[in-house]
C-alpha cells in the first residue's frame, strides 16, 4: 500500500505524468472530499468552490507533501483548512461570527435544491451548526465520515484525548438539545 502510494506520488510530481496522475487523483477523491467539505460549509455551490480550491492547493503543493501521513489524510487536512478559510472569509465579509454564518446556512438548507435530507436530517444539521467549530468538525468526521480518532488526530494535528473530549461534548450538546 505504501509502495503504491509512493509510486503514485512520484507520478504526481513528475512533469511528464503529473496531468494524468492528477486527473486520476481528482476522479478517485473528489466525491469523498466534496461530502466532507459539504458537511462543513453546508451549501452545495460553496462546497463545489471549496473542492476546486482544495484540488488547486493539492496540485500546487504536491512537491511539499512529506509522506509522513497518507495522501488522503494530507488532502483531507487541506480540504478542512480550505473549508474553514472559506467560512472565515464569508463570515467576515458579512460582519458575522463563523458560527452565525454557519447557522444561517443551516437555516437555509431546505431551500438548497441539493439537500436531500428529511426533517430529522435538517434538525441534526441545524444542531451541528450551533456547535463550536472544533466540536462541529470532530463530530462531522467521527459521526458522518466514521473516521477513527487516530485518523482525525492526523488531519487536525490534535491529540486523541482532546478529540474524544470534543466529540463527547458535541454529542452531549446534541442530546441535550434533542431532549429540550
Amino acid at each position: 500500500m505504501l509502495k503504491q502510494q509512493s509510486i503514485f506520488i512520484s507520478a504526481l510530481r513528475d512533469p511528464l505524468t503529473k496531468d494524468e496522475a492528477f486527473k486520476k487523483l481528482v476522479s478517485e477523491y473528489k466525491e469523498r472530499l466534496y461530502w466532507h467539505i459539504r458537511k462543513l460549509v453546508l451549501d452545495h455551490d460553496d462546497a463545489h468552490d471549496v473542492v476546486q480550491n482544495t484540488f488547486i492547493k493539492i496540485h500546487l503543493n504536491i512537491d511539499k507533501f512529506r509522506e509522513n501521513s497518507s495522501l488522503y489524510t494530507w488532502m483531507y487536512r487541506i480540504a478542512t483548512n480550505e473549508s474553514l478559510n472559506f467560512i472565515n472569509s464569508k463570515a467576515a465579509k458579512m460582519g458575522l461570527q463563523n458560527t452565525e454564518w454557519i447557522e444561517a446556512k443551516a437555516d437555509g438548507l431546505m431551500a438548497d435544491s441539493y439537500f436531500d435530507g428529511d426533517e430529522a436530517a435538517l434538525k441534526l444539521q441545524k444542531m451541528v451548526a450551533r456547535l463550536p467549530e472544533k466540536h462541529r468538525i470532530v463530530f462531522n468526521m467521527k459521526y458522518f465520515d466514521n473516521m477513527t480518532y487516530e485518523a482525525i488526530s492526523e488531519v487536525l494535528d490534535t491529540s486523541v484525548g482532546a478529540l474524544k473530549a470534543s466529540y463527547h461534548h458535541a454529542v452531549k450538546k446534541i442530546k441535550t438539545e434533542l431532549n429540550d
